[in-house]
């Protein structure tokens, strides 16, 4: 039997601690407004808050050993303590404190900022004891109860969401009911019900997004968690009786190798977990998540408006140089670009190219015979601010770094090589002086206030020199994101890009570091979109940099759909700059100046999706259709796009009424009309897109 031990509103969640006769607490979260009805008749037990396993524990029972570290011995011995509220400006903070006889103390800390619609929750645990200890397993965040609207075992009611992801096709979406996951209790409680998933590794998003969320089909009402992790992580769901628990933090001993020894008055603390409850639908509650995002990027970011980038990439693939880069900016400079972003290739060496010689990180004097400093000077003039490409925390097999072996990450004493890449030592003070020199003192030396920083490779399991493998790889991903810090730090004006192979690095703590990230490596394909318009439930679009590829050979309808995409985020233009005719030009000026008009909406709004259900990307059938509304729902985007197989001739919207048409960006002049409170816009040809921008009616 378990009962009420605190209770708590924010925003229109309520947070529920609950207690029973052990001492144990659990934690359940529900909308405020179906308070009353979160009464259902259930048998089960409290979900513990704190989820802990230190080695030499009992497992649980029920055939769990192998599949879950969950609610093992230590976990029940954990009891409640106290419990304080602090109110400190606009946030506030409950912390929840658990102790054992054994002199294990773990803080459980939420914190919430007024005005979000998420919370952020985070576990210390302190070996007060005389002995040291083996931490094997620690929860950011756990939660319980779920189902508590429907009775019972709710079956045929509750769906699992879950975010897959890979090169160039970031941000699946993939929906499985709890029966399909085999997440049912047996007829007798008997035997654990789990499924462990995550990444391994220095690619956080990586086959799957740190995220998860379970909805209730019936009430429609769905809970959502991320996690804030650039290492190896894990989530699990995990069911013995009525309700379904969820708990998430960094990959455990059995599934990352993970082992941290905690002496006698020292202590732990896990990465954040941001949490939110909201009716709804999935699409709509993940966007609660982003409340904290935006709070977080809030702090560095220096945006009023959108910015227009261009970056060489995808014109000189890797092979810029003075003269084509002037002949770029003499074409580009009248045309509102704000950022030209030099890519990889500028060190290039002689022998060797560029591709596999990065880590020297020497200008090549071939590549710009005058200097680097001419180069960014004609960036300059021309109105625009110069950026550049780093890759810093590995090195190429051609370059020198890569065979200094005394500074790289090595695992069972054998230097680590994935693929063509080392990894350099972040911890280490040497290879810190050696980056600082290379590339702090670099960006200072040529007034870069742009730097894209790439990550090409993972570092897996983890690294020597700590107490485990995961270990390793933990403690290498905190000093490379101290590295960030202090290139900020130094440099307090600049603008810093999270790349990852595009998307691997999408995940909320990287995230915080930087004002924006490139989307995913998907240069000029027909999936832009979609892959674009996922990235809406994890992270802020306004984060989201998004390439439009022109070529010489483009149609109107083809520089209308590469634009367009770019309006699900931040606009990147690349490609056949110097060979585009003037209808060409005429039609890319033209969704600049509707990019400029829809740019609060996409910094401050909130996103529907429509249109077919997708199977296949890289061959999508159907159409996708697009709704963000700003923030006082005053204007709207509606961006619709066609792909392969049939589509409707007319898309119709629902958009509410009292807007009126104020422009649209078009390939065809489409028919688009306002009818009974729906948007109705009439489609031609495959591959098409259309935006249209609305205001409410004066």
């Amino acid at each position: 039997m378990h009962k009420v031990l605190s209770e708590y509103l924010f925003s229109d969640m309520i947070i529920r601690y609950l207690t029973n006769e052990e001492g144990n607490i659990g934690f359940e979260i529900l909308p405020a407004s179906l308070k009353d009805k979160a009464a259902a008749s259930k048998k089960y037990n409290i979900d513990p808050l704190v989820q802990v396993f230190i080695r030499g524990d009992d497992f649980s029972g029920g055939f769990a050993n192998g599949h879950t570290m969950r609610n093992g011995q230590q976990t029940f011995l954990l009891r409640y303590e106290s419990q304080k509220v602090e109110k400190i400006e606009n946030t506030q903070v409950i912390t929840t404190i658990l102790k054992s006889e054994q002199g294990y103390v773990a803080r459980h800390v939420l914190t919430y900022h007024n005005g979000l619609k998420a919370f952020e929750l985070k576990t210390v645990l302190a070996n007060k004891s005389d002995k040291a200890i083996c931490l094997e397993m620690l929860s950011s965040f756990s939660v319980g109860g779920l189902t508590p609207f429907i009775e019972g075992e709710a079956p045929e009611s509750m769906n699992i969401h879950r975010i897959r992801s890979c090169w160039s096709n970031e941000g699946r979406l993939i929906t499985e009911s709890v029966e399909d996951l085999q997440l049912e209790p047996s007829w007798s409680g008997h035997g654990v019900r789990t499924e462990k998933f995550g990444q391994i590794g220095s690619m956080p998003v990586r086959k799957f997004f740190p995220f998860l969320a379970v909805e209730d089909t019936v009430t429609h009402v769905v809970w959502a968690a991320q996690l804030a992790c650039a290492s190896s992580w894990q989530m699990e769901m995990y069911r013995r009786d009525d309700a379904l628990c969820i708990s998430g933090g960094l990959a455990d001993f059995d599934f990352g190798h993970w082992m941290k020894v905690l002496e006698p008055g020292t202590e732990f603390e896990t990465p954040s977990a941001f949490i939110t409850v909201g009716i709804g639908n999935v699409d709509e509650v993940s966007q609660r998540l982003l409340t904290i995002h935006k709070y977080n990027v809030n702090k560095i970011n220096k945006f009023d408006r959108l910015p227009v980038l261009f970056n060489e990439f995808c014109t000189t693939w890797g092979n810029p140089s003075h003269d084509n880069i002037k002949k770029i900016v003499d074409i580009i400079k009248e045309k509102e670009v704000d950022y030209f972003v030099i890519d990889s290739g500028w060190f290039a060496d002689k022998e060797n190219g560029w591709d596999g010689t990065h880590g020297d990180w020497i200008v090549s004097p071939e590549v710009f015979p005058h200097g680097l400093q001419e180069t960014v000077r004609i960036i300059r003039e021309a109105g625009m601010i110069p950026g550049i490409w780093f890759e810093f925390e590995n090195c190429g097999y051609l370059s020198k770094a890569y065979k200094d072996h005394k500074h790289l990450l090595t695992r069972n004493g054998d230097v680590i090589t994935s693929g063509l890449r080392k990894f350099w030592d972040m911890t280490d003070p040497w290879v810190i002086d050696y980056l600082s020199d290379k590339v702090i003192s670099m960006l200072k030396q040529y007034g870069f206030k742009y730097l894209k920083v790439d990550y090409n490779e993972t570092i897996g399991i983890g690294c020597d020199g700590y107490e485990s493998l995961g270990e390793g790889l933990r403690q290498k991903i905190l000093a490379s994101q101290e590295f960030f810090r202090r290139i900020r730090e130094e440099i307090p004006d600049i603008i810093i890009e999270n790349c990852s192979s595009g998307g691997h690095r999408l995940e909320p703590s990287m995230m915080s570091l930087c004002e924006m990230a490139s989307f995913s490596d998907a240069h000029e394909c027909d999936e832009i979109p979609v892959v674009a318009a996922n990235l809406h439930r994890v992270i802020n679009p306004c984060q989201s940099q998004i390439w439009a590829v022109l070529r010489k050979k483009d149609s109107k309808k083809r520089v209308v759909y590469s634009i367009a995409n770019t309006f699900l985020g931040v606009m990147c233009l690349s490609g056949d700059i110097y060979d585009l005719d003037k209808e060409q030009w005429n039609t890319v000026e033209e969704g600049i100046s509707f990019y400029r008009a829809v740019s609060d909406i996409i910094l401050n709004g909130t996103t529907y999706f429509f249109g077919s259900k997708l199977k296949s990307y890289r061959n999508p059938k159907g159409w996708m259709g697009i709704l963000r509304k700003s923030e006082d729902e005053k204007e709207v985007l509606a961006l619709i796009y066609t792909f392969h197989g049939n589509f409707p001739d007319t898309v119709e919207i629902p958009i509410g009424d009292n807007y009126e048409i104020c422009n649209t960006y078009c390939a065809f002049e489409n028919n688009v009309l306002l009818i009974n409170g729906s948007l109705c816009i009439n489609m031609k040809e495959e591959f098409e897109a259309v935006a249209v921008h609305l205001k409410l009616s004066k």
